[in-house]
């Protein structure tokens, strides 16, 4: 649940800067679109749910096709999504929500999954989604490995700057670090 929260509150810290600094980019959004981009944050691990818990907990490192289990999960959230989303909800939120499930692993050069998209071919949703989704993993204990210290989880990504991650996103996110780092201060305080 933490994950979520922090993770939502991340993409939702981008999402408002990239809005209030528009003459800065070029990405055509409204503010609704980026209320329901942090809307649909939540949902983009949803897939993991077709994912055998022995898999997700499993405490050291995965076997590959372990792995590939896992990696379904972004194409399972889009299925779950087209199912699921049309009888509750609007068509612009389903949207969202499904770009974000699907394609939140996709990386900048073009090496991620499912779909191998690269740099702008990634809808801007889900490029937010990766930076505040990795950072959040790295930064947090989990089966197979503890916590890394949140400096380094900064240095991770902005090294993965044009590699793993839109190079604009990652600025923003290095601009805003204090607040992401509040976040997590106080997220993980309410445990």
């Amino acid at each position: 649940g933490e994950h979520v929260k922090r993770t939502s509150q991340v993409v939702s810290l981008i999402s408002d800067y990239i809005y209030k600094n528009q003459n800065l980019f070029n990405y055509n959004l409204t503010k609704h679109d980026f209320e329901l981009i942090t809307m649909a944050a939540p949902l983009h691990d949803i897939g993991k749910m077709k994912v055998p818990d022995i898999i997700l907990s499993k405490p050291g490192k995965l076997e590959p096709d372990e792995y590939e289990v896992i990696k379904t999960h972004s194409l399972e959230g889009a299925k779950i999504i087209d199912k699921i989303m049309p009888k509750i909800g609007d068509a612009e939120y389903i949207k969202y929500a499904r770009e974000i499930a699907l394609n939140h692993h996709e990386k900048w050069n073009g090496e991620g999954y499912p779909n191998g998209l690269k740099e702008k071919e990634i809808p801007l949703c889900a490029r937010i989604m990766a930076v505040a989704d990795v950072f959040d993993a790295l930064s947090e204990n989990r089966c197979y490995r503890d916590a890394l210290p949140l400096d380094k989880c900064f240095e991770i990504i902005e090294n993965g700057s044009g590699q793993d991650f839109d190079p604009i996103v990652v600025e923003i996110f290095l601009c805003i670090r204090d607040k992401v780092e509040q976040i997590h201060k106080e997220i993980n305080h309410e445990e």
